[in-house]
């Protein structure tokens, strides 16, 4: 025989599965239990306008907006597009991040192998604290490693405390030129940049895009990313005015700006290892030649070896990625199995007309 509470019983409405409280003494049916009917939140990256300020909802008013790849909405800030949460966090890094002279700070645009990028600059720093077999790549993601300043450290009004990171620090970002902390462009800290064609950057772009979407808005399809793209609506787009706000600097000031293409690198990445490590200020010495050292890195940052590596496979970034979302292919060209002949005249046409006279090619 079951025995109840003394005013406390079951009862199964309509749906059986779903049993609602009701409590004989009052008379009143409360509402159902809420554990079994609540979705969990969606990912912190997916929260596009949870806990503003009034001023920073009056700042977004204020701006232009357009049609989002991920979320809803893009802003235009200071000429490049953002979403809600990133614009946040690029906000306060520019308010509050103070560079020192002997910082490394990693900018890419989107998808450009800011990944693998981030692994061989955080092993070429480090050679001498970690061996390849014991090395923190083969247990934590090089986002992890090699933080984002407006989307990890200033993310959500963040104020991070820096007392723990020994310097020479190394940080990274997506935000252009024009909006770089001023004390960036103030100290004698070094600047990489990595860029890549904008076919494939397009391509890559859009991929993650639909990684990232939520179900509920279906997928991005290619023809209404790339006519966005085209327009310079992507995020921190325009493509073409991130990339030559940097080969400029790069140009003027080449001792702070180290400008690179992630085909470059592709084709010939012990060349470019070599450069860019003596640029960071930490370059190969023979000995370090003879035992191969420069071939280990690259081993060690494959995109074979980081995208089969268990913590990339199966791990999450703390606003809820996927780590594999950031591992697709790690090719050049793949842009050829999308893109049509009429695509790809107007993405040409578009990369000849902005880059025209700059010396930058593609």
């Amino acid at each position: 025989m079951l025995i109840f509470p003394p005013f406390y019983i079951y009862k199964c409405v309509i749906d059986p599965t779903k049993p609602i409280l009701i409590n004989r003494k009052q008379g009143k049916i409360p509402r159902p239990f809420t554990s079994m009917q609540t979705s969990p939140p969606p990912s912190k990256y997916l929260q596009e306008e949870d806990g503003l300020t009034q001023e920073e909802k009056t700042l977004l008013s204020s701006l232009p907006s357009e049609k989002g790849w991920v979320l809803t909405h893009l802003y235009q800030y200071q000429g490049f597009w953002h979403t809600t949460r990133n614009l946040q966090g690029v906000i306060a890094c520019q308010l509050h991040f103070q560079a020192h002279d002997s910082d490394l700070l990693l900018v890419t645009t989107p998808k450009s192998g800011t990944t693998w990028l981030k692994a061989i600059m955080f092993t070429i720093m480090n050679r001498m604290r970690y061996p390849c077999s014991q090395h923190p790549l083969l247990t934590k993601n090089p986002h992890d490693l090699v933080p984002f300043l407006e989307i990890k450290l200033y993310i959500d009004n963040q104020i991070p405390d820096f007392t723990s990171f020994i310097d020479p620090r190394l940080f990274s970002t997506h935000l252009s030129y024009v909006s770089l902390p001023k004390s960036v462009k103030e100290s004698n800290s070094k600047v990489v940049y990595l860029c890549r064609n904008p076919r494939d950057s397009f391509i890559s772009h859009w991929h993650f895009a639909n990684k990232l979407r939520p179900k509920t808005l279906g997928p991005l399809s290619l023809e209404e990313a790339f006519e966005s793209f085209c327009r310079g609506v992507s995020l921190c787009g325009p493509f073409w005015d991130h990339v030559l706000g940097y080969w400029k600097e790069s140009l003027e000031s080449p001792h702070k700006v180290f400008f690179l293409k992630f085909e470059e690198l592709k084709e010939q990445p012990t060349v470019h290892l070599r450069r860019l490590a003596e640029f960071m200020g930490y370059p190969f010495s023979q000995e370090e030649e003879r035992e191969g050292m420069v071939d280990e890195i690259l081993r060690l940052c494959s995109f074979d070896n980081l995208s089969n590596l268990e913590v990339n496979k199966s791990g999450k970034m703390p606003s809820g990625e996927e780590h594999k979302a950031f591992f697709r292919r790690g090719e050049v060209g793949d842009w050829v199995n999308y893109l049509t002949s009429e695509m790809v005249e107007r993405l040409d046409s578009i990369t000849e007309q902005k880059f025209h006279g700059s010396g930058l090619t593609f």
